[in-house]
């Protein structure tokens, strides 16, 4: 036997080295305080507000959602509180449906782009909607065309944030994809509108707030965020980008 043909053999006893490839399981795509601090730790905290709302004395929970609210009385009144506050609670005890809404609208952009663009999105959505929608209804209200009792409806939630994140989510798909997500965002805002009292007011200002958010997300945040993404692309060889997964 030749020496080549012995080195050959010797390779063929050596075991092969394991190639190491990322997994992504179901596990991966659940919020969880490593890859998504602030998605996780925001519903830790809306999971203890709805524990209070549940389970506190009724009076204190009540006046609490009236300080809250971010009514057209409120919003005069105290506009900071009651525009910090009002996403700290959720409109019914179905925090469960918003763990997996916050995994498919807000988690993504959050492992994309980070904490802090992630919650500058979420929140600044959240603020634009509410003075979009209730400041008509403040002027109306002070004009004598609605009535006082308009501007003292409870309006709390984080719709208005996550509607905006979605939005640009659905701005950095390309192709169909892009026309499918925006056509199933479109959907879902005209379901929730259906599924409430569709020609009472305030089912119209949410309305409005929902549909004013989504599109704040898809043509105000989503070019910009393509285009933080299109220049840490282009960051130069030698020099490690922070990983990023949708």
């Amino acid at each position: 036997m030749t020496g080549e043909a012995q080195s050959m053999l010797l390779k063929a006893d050596r075991p092969v080295p394991r190639i190491a490839v990322p997994r992504r399981g179901v596990r991966q795509l659940v919020p969880n305080p490593k890859s998504t601090p602030f998605t996780f730790g925001y519903l830790v905290l809306l999971l203890g507000t709805t524990l209070l709302l549940k389970f506190a004395d009724p009076e204190l929970t009540t006046r609490l959602l009236q300080l809250s609210s971010t009514d057209a009385h409120n919003l005069w009144r105290r506009p900071l509180t009651s525009l910090l506050t009002s996403a700290l609670w959720l409109s019914d005890e179905g925090w469960l449906a918003y763990v997996v809404i916050f995994a498919i609208a807000v988690a993504p952009l959050e492992r994309r782009f980070g904490a802090r663009r992630a919650a500058t999105v979420f929140f600044s959505g959240h603020v634009l909607a509410t003075l979009v929608t209730e400041l008509p209804v403040m002027a109306l209200i002070s004009a004598h065309v609605l009535p006082n009792s308009a501007g003292h409806w409870l309006d709390i939630g984080v719709s208005y944030g996550f509607f905006t994140t979605a939005g640009a989510l659905v701005f950095l798909l390309r192709g169909r994809a892009r026309l499918v997500a925006l056509a199933v965002m479109e959907a879902f805002i005209a379901v929730v509108w259906l599924s409430d009292d569709p020609l009472g007011l305030d089912s119209v200002v949410t309305l409005l707030g929902h549909a004013f958010a989504a599109h704040f997300g898809l043509l105000f945040w989503g070019p910009r965020l393509r285009g933080a993404s299109a220049g840490r692309a282009g960051i130069p060889a030698g020099r490690q980008a922070p990983e990023s997964v949708v």
